[in-house]
């Protein structure tokens, strides 16, 4: 069973089964992805390739079925289209273009990878789509799906392995 994220009424939500979270999307919503940095939360179905999460801000690992590991101090994610490394998390410090995984703030306090262009990597095709931790007021991503720590946590505890993360336009 899948979490379909979408559009409800005037705001994002996430779905799974019976159980609905609200969330966030990319500020440019749900669209067929165009460029890096386009603000668009890619419509399709990705799987869930793992979890990560800071083991300094959570008592325990997410209960999941998905591969867990700690985020460490030096974890960063390739975002420069034309490296070798689009698109994979590296270790900083790391000289081209990337996000740091360990944040000052909490939406990477828990972050679950999605399979979104890593199949092959095509430059230019996207990098770093996640379902992380929402901002409060739920305010748009960079391109990502977001939920409230606790729901994300309730997610994590009844996906499956087959489950995808889909997102729906429209």
């Amino acid at each position: 069973m899948d979490l379909i994220v979408s559009k409800q009424g005037d705001h994002w939500q996430a779905r799974h089964g019976a159980r609905v979270w609200r969330a966030a999307v990319g500020r440019s919503g749900i669209a067929p992805k165009q460029a890096e940095g386009d603000g668009v939360s890619p419509a399709g179905c990705w799987p869930i390739r793992r979890v990560l999460y800071r083991a300094d801000k959570l008592a325990a690992a997410p209960a999941s079925v998905f591969p867990t590991v700690a985020i460490a101090r030096d974890d960063g994610w390739c975002d420069a289209p034309e490296h070798p490394d689009y698109n994979r998390p590296v270790k900083l410090p790391f000289a081209a273009s990337h996000e740091e995984m360990w944040r000052n703030d909490d939406l990477y306090d828990i972050v679950v990878v999605l399979g979104q262009n890593d199949d092959p990597v095509v430059p230019h095709a996207g990098s770093a789509v996640f379902l992380h931790v929402a901002s409060e007021g739920y305010g748009p991503t960079a391109g990502c799906a977001a939920m409230t720590r606790a729901d994300l946590l309730d997610f994590l505890a009844l996906a499956e392995p087959d489950t995808r993360l889909c997102f729906r336009a429209g």
